[in-house]
């Protein structure tokens, strides 16, 4: 009997694969990529037309050794690496490892570790596809290329071990912009009016908000509101208008890999790392009672939302099944976006849909079952028609001004009956059904109310992942890579659900965008994207990419060099002594932030924390402002007198009060902006 090997990137997929193709084939896992560039070398051979050097990881010698073996003995290798463009690249430097006959060396892909597609797989066994593979390569050279040239320049301007990244220097620049945004901004102040009509007949009384006259207006200040409510003093209010009709809203799209993030993140609160590796050990196999081993969802990395024909049926005969005809979609849909989708060329699904997750639950982790249960829903929602609403809309008229009030209400659930969103559930008002066009109401009350315009919203690893897919940034094995990345290297730092920049990152981030504007540029890095996608359709030589990106970093990093010799930053000394020998401490700067040294280092190592005073006296017990850092690494503005006094601000003190309520007032850009929202006083600096 001919013997077969099989190797596959994780040992996880060795004991599921191993079951569905029996004794005559032999799986074995390489532990992911084999060989990579060397770590202390740059890696690149630039004189020689930029030809990529390879070694063998470091611990992998040993288990090359024994995938030699198995491949000498084996009439036919397969080589089953994920089916995306890094699956591809590890699949081809295995094919240069191992040192045998290419001719016996076969592509496998499958989308799901299931007997079936596993087995499908093999009867269409094909070439290596190398137009994936330089397009896996380039991408790997232009991140070491941005890596390993920058990287050095960052440590000497800031004297500690940092790092640069092409993708991860432009996601951080993102929300440095955003941090600067939310600083900048000036508060505006508006008004709304909501009235309380008495319907004939009706205990409970219909509420309906001020719209305006023939067009919406804009209350800005208190006498605006004032002049308003004088004017509707006295006035008839009559219905001017009820309009019924139907709205429909369309069944979710299934879930790609930013948008599983992006709903993990919001729905179960998991960051975009803890999604991939509990998605992956779904892909990859668990063992489910009574069927054993089994992949429960199709491969997860992924920007495409088509569904296999199979898989369509499937899904659409099971609804017909358990909910009847009525409840099964209509045309398949498919996104709007025009990028090219690429990687994986299916969305994210159940590899069974009659494998519900109460079916699988015993056999899951609780992290593991609440995300294969959002998947699976979400996947049966789309095969599923779309729900119904019944509308209703009423002007209500004061003289020449109008109040509306809408609702809706469900009249055929459609998918909503399997999968809900948040806006889905929440509840409307029901309007009275005996509203009628010229009834008259009596007005019982009209609350008017003053509000501030709001800042737009720090990130969330979540919506930093839908900004990044929408700019072009990145791809779907790089979301939640790279922003690991940035908060482990403390330059962002996550608190509750939301992403800061440190001072660190900020420091990071000026520098990048003075010395190498095009690499944090967006729209530098999204056709870069592009490029690379090109290579893969194979209209595009690699080599021409990486010939025209290395020379003008190279220029740039040797300008960086020169300005940053120009510009070294001297230890700051400071008034305070060091209690152990008497010098004078200094300003340095490490992974956290400043921080107090003795200079006479190493004979003396005391250290301090650092403040910096910003000349304010604190508001509540008048001992000095100075600027601080949490935990995180996120500034603030603190009392010296902590912990004695709690005082504490997100934006700088001015120092002036303010002059209608007394707050103290906070700089905003070129305005002083009082510190109480409900005051919401503004002044030029």
């Amino acid at each position: 009997m001919a013997k077969n090997l099989v190797i596959v990137e994780s040992p996880a997929k060795v004991k599921t694969i191993k079951k569905f193709l029996g004794s005559s084939y032999d799986v074995q896992a390489s532990n992911g990529h084999v060989r990579d560039f060397p770590k202390s070398q740059f890696g690149i051979d630039v004189e020689n037309d930029y030809e990529p050097k390879y070694i063998t990881i470091r611990g992998k010698g040993e288990l090359l050794s024994e995938l030699r073996k198995a491949a000498k003995k084996a009439d036919k290798i397969y080589l089953a690496t994920d089916p995306d463009r890094e699956g591809e690249a590890i699949s081809w430097h295995l094919m240069q490892a191992l040192h045998t006959e290419t001719q016996k060396m076969h592509r496998i892909t499958f989308n799901e570790i299931t007997k079936s597609a596993v087995k499908a797989s093999i009867k269409e066994a094909r070439d290596l596809d190398m137009n994936l593979v330089d397009a896996q390569q380039t991408r790997r050279m232009l991140d070491r290329m941005v890596g390993y040239s920058i990287s050095p320049l960052l440590w000497a301007k800031v004297k500690r071990g940092l790092s640069a990244g092409r993708v991860q220097s432009v996601a951080l620049r993102i929300i440095c912009d955003r941090e600067e945004e939310i600083r900048a901004f000036i508060p505006e102040e508006y008004w709304t009016l909501d009235g309380k009509f008495v319907v004939p007949g009706e205990k409970k009384p219909l509420e309906a908000k001020f719209y305006g006259t023939d067009k919406r207006m804009t209350i800005s200040s208190r006498e605006e509101m004032d002049k308003l409510l004088k004017d509707l003093k006295g006035k008839e209010y009559v219905v001017r208008e009820v309009k019924t009709g139907e709205r429909t809203k369309n069944a979710p799209l299934p879930f790609t890999t930013s948008t599983l993030q992006q709903e993990a993140g919001k729905v179960l609160n998991f960051s975009t790392q803890k999604t991939m590796r509990i998605a992956q050990q779904l892909y990859e196999g668990v063992d489910v009672k009574g069927v054993g081993t089994i992949g429960l969802i199709s491969y997860l990395r992924t920007d495409s939302t088509r569904i296999s024909e199979e898989a369509d049926t499937a899904a659409r005969a099971y609804v017909q099944e358990q909910y009847g005809e009525r409840y099964v979609a209509g045309e398949e849909k498919q996104t709007k976006s025009k990028k090219r989708i690429q990687d994986a060329h299916e969305a994210i699904r159940p590899t069974d849909i009659h494998r519900t997750p109460l079916l699988v639950k015993d056999s899951l982790s609780r992290d593991q079952f609440r995300l294969y249960q959002l998947i699976w829903k979400r996947f049966t929602a789309s095969r599923m028609a779309n729900a119904v609403y019944e509308t209703t809309s009423v002007h209500i008229g004061a003289g020449n001004y109008v109040f509306t009030v809408s609702a809706s209400k469900v009249i055929f659930d459609g998918f909503m009956s399997v999968y809900t969103e948040e806006e889905d559930q929440k509840k409307s008002n029901l309007l009275s059904k005996s509203l009628k066009e010229g009834m008259t109401l009596s007005l019982q009350d009209l609350v008017s109310e003053q509000h501030f315009t709001q800042p737009a919203p720090h990130y969330t690893e979540a919506t930093l992942v839908k900004t990044m897919e929408e700019l072009g940034i990145g791809r779907p094995s790089t979301y939640a890579p790279t922003i690991t990345t940035i908060i482990s290297r403390r330059y962002v730092s996550k608190e509750q659900k939301n992403l800061y920049a440190t001072e660190l990152g900020e420091v990071v981030n000026q520098i990048m965008k003075q010395s190498f504007p095009s690499i944090v540029d967006v729209n530098f890095t999204a056709n870069m994207e592009g490029l690379l996608d090109c290579i893969e359709e194979g209209t595009v030589q690699w080599k021409t990419v990486v010939r025209n990106f290395y020379p003008d970093l190279k220029h740039d990093v040797e300008k960086a060099q020169e300005d940053l010799e120009k510009i070294h930053i001297e230890d700051e000394a400071t008034d305070i002594v060091c209690e152990n020998c008497g010098r004078r401490m200094v300003i340095k700067y490490g992974p956290h932030g400043r921080f107090l040294a003795c200079p006479g280092f190493p004979e003396c190592k005391n250290t301090m924390p650092y403040y910096e005073h910003i000349g304010v006296a604190c508001p509540k017990c008048g001992q000095d402002i100075v600027l601080k850092q949490t935990k995180k690494g996120r500034r603030y503005y603190g009392c010296i007198n902590n912990p004695e006094c709690d005082f504490m601000s997100w934006d700088r003190p001015s120092g002036k009060k303010c002059p209608v309520c007394g707050s103290y007032m906070v700089e905003k850009g070129s305005r002083l902006v009082c510190s109480d929202r409900n005051c919401g006083h503004v002044e030029k600096a």
